[in-house]
């Protein structure tokens, strides 16, 4: 497993101590997050746009309508910004300047490139739909030719990425921890499946899939447990 190697536009300016350094804690935020936000600009104007994403070792899959202005930008060889962010806990400190939030964050930089091969092209959506619905992919209708032609998905590598954590406590200054008075601590926040809900269509009776129940039974999300900073 290599280390993630800095550059000048992914080092972290403030809070260096929340930097992490191996790939596999990029790996672990990309994976748990079901959202990323794809940063390009657009018309000479920051675009920050939320889109489905999935990673297949050191490679970025983004997919997007052929008809959308922003994903003719991104085929243009421009630079793009691609963000993933887990919220783990809300921190409460006695002092409002000293509330913070626990959360997992990656920041990949890179030149998006249009996935043109149809080999790679039907690989890049299997991705991006697994990592969303795990088990769709051989459980649905397969995508015909005027679908395939309306996607354009985008590939991005890992090269260039930073990743920033803050676990624990809240950190109040001395003279609040020792004659403050209001609570302090930690409210975790977690993501969940709920039941899942059929549609109108579905006959009555019809047993969910294991590959959508499964995923109620075991959605927990949570951040970690120990440290601070």
């Amino acid at each position: 497993m290599t280390s993630l190697s800095p550059t000048p536009r992914s080092t972290l300016s403030r809070k260096k101590e929340r930097a992490a350094t191996d790939r596999q804690a990029l790996y672990d935020v990309l994976d748990e997050g079901l959202v990323c936000h794809l940063g390009l600009i657009l018309y000479g104007a920051p675009v920050v746009l939320p889109t489905g994403y999935g990673r297949d070792d050191d490679r970025l899959y983004v997919h997007g309508s052929t008809g959308a202005t922003s994903m003719r930008a991104a085929t243009g060889g421009i630079d793009a910004c691609v963000t993933v962010t887990l919220l783990d806990a809300i921190v409460y400190a006695r002092s409002i300047n000293n509330h913070s939030m626990n959360y997992r964050s990656a920041v990949v930089h890179g030149c998006a490139r249009p996935v043109e091969e149809r080999a790679e092209k039907l690989h890049g959506l299997r991705v991006i739909t697994e990592h969303l619905a795990p088990g769709s992919w051989d459980h649905a209708r397969e995508v015909n030719a005027k679908e395939f032609a309306a996607v354009e998905v985008l590939a991005l590598d890992l090269t260039e990425a930073s990743v920033k954590i803050r676990t624990g406590a809240p950190v109040d200054d001395p003279e609040d921890v020792a004659t403050g008075t209001a609570w302090a601590g930690v409210l975790p926040v977690r993501t969940t499946f709920g039941e899942p809900i059929p549609a109108d269509y579905v006959p009555a009776g019809s047993p969910i899939p294991a590959h959508v129940a499964g995923r109620r039974l075991d959605s927990s999300r949570t951040g970690p447990a120990t440290g601070s900073s």
